[in-house]
């Protein structure tokens, strides 16, 4: 009986830290952004996890990144510019943030 328990809370433990991992990923793939990025390594752009680290704490993260999605930047993570992202609304970069945020 303890042994099906520990089973079972191990299992749920698992899922709720990988969960947020895929929470938003389609969402990043609907949306090509996966050409430039990854979850662990620099593709054209920084990994996300990268992103994460680099803004932990900052409470003025979240906005700045959602608009960086939108309308693009260059600069923060070396020469090669961010296009601009029309096609994400304003409530999808800051769904995209917050997994990419939670990925520390």
């Amino acid at each position: 009986m303890k042994r099906t328990i520990l089973a079972i809370l191990s299992a749920a433990a698992t899922l709720a830290v990988t969960s947020p991992a895929f929470a938003d990923e389609a969402l990043a793939k609907s949306k090509n952004c996966m050409a430039c990025h990854a979850v662990d390594k620099k593709v054209v752009g920084p990994a996300y996890k990268d992103v994460a680290k680099k803004y932990a704490g900052d409470a003025k993260a979240a906005d700045m990144l959602a608009s960086k999605i939108i309308k693009g930047g260059s600069g923060v993570w070396g020469p090669v510019p961010m296009p601009a992202n029309a096609q994400v609304s304003d409530a999808e970069a800051k769904k995209l943030v917050s997994w990419i945020m939670a990925m520390k």
